[in-house]
């Protein structure tokens, strides 16, 4: 029977990982990392050469094009570029805009079609519509001890008095299209140093993507009020 000093050094060897374990998770950590970083970048490229080869097949056999000195590979993009310049001057005019209106209205009554223009119109709407937001707020809702983002829409006054109320739009994540409208005091809004864009980054990625740091102000009326501690900064726990 051996003795207890000469087991212990091959109870330490049998813990001790081997090279091969250590090069496997060496692989393996190195290779997600590095996939990882790439992924936007082989994304971005994958999505363009998908457009770029879409928009030639619908360009280059129009007549105009084929075989002209002008058929080239990406002509496709920019016809489309062209051509959306083209319609974005339509409809800033009033004509145009009537126009574009009665087109959504065949639309979004005709069947199967109204199902994909209303999801794209959706879309289209959630991503323009962060430039009607003046600014980005913080509010107890939907109950006390909870608050929830939103984004101030206007402002009304009293005339019997010096207070002011903001719409604030409460948006429905990931889904910004839908969401909640709330008439809040000025002196309830939490305010905060979030951008808009930065905002719609959080709800579209339902909170996956957090700023480096929030900062939150708000001088209650009750200095013992919960929320007063909420002022200061806040950074995101990575």
């Amino acid at each position: 029977m051996g003795s207890p000093n000469q087991s212990r050094p091959n109870q330490e060897q049998e813990k001790r990982p081997n090279i091969f374990a250590r090069f496997d998770r060496h692989m393996q950590s190195r290779t997600m990392a590095g996939l990882l970083h790439l992924l936007p970048l082989l994304a971005t490229i994958v999505v363009i050469l998908f457009f770029v080869g879409h928009a030639d097949n619908l360009v280059r056999p129009l007549p105009f094009v084929a075989g002209q000195p002008w058929d080239f590979t990406g002509i496709g993009i920019i016809v489309l570029f062209f051509l959306f310049y083209f319609v974005g001057l339509i409809v800033v005019i009033p004509t145009g805009r009537r126009l574009m209106d009665a087109l959504s209205f065949v639309l979004t009554r005709t069947p199967i079609i109204k199902t994909i223009f209303g999801v794209t119109k959706q879309a289209t709407t959630a991503m323009t519509s962060q430039y009607n937001f003046s600014r980005v707020v913080f509010l107890e809702w939907p109950r006390e001890g909870m608050i929830a983002m939103g984004f101030v829409t206007g402002r009304i006054h009293s005339r019997e008095s010096n207070h002011s109320m903001v719409v604030v739009y409460i948006p429905t994540v990931p889904n910004p299209t839908s969401g909640n409208m709330a008439f809040v005091l000025e002196d309830d809004i939490i305010e905060t140093d979030l951008s808009v864009e930065a905002a719609m980054k959080l709800v579209f990625s339902g909170g996956i993507v957090l700023p480096e740091a929030i900062t939150l102000a708000r001088v209650p009326r009750d200095p013992d009020e919960p929320f007063h501690r909420l002022t200061g900064q806040f950074r995101a726990d990575r």
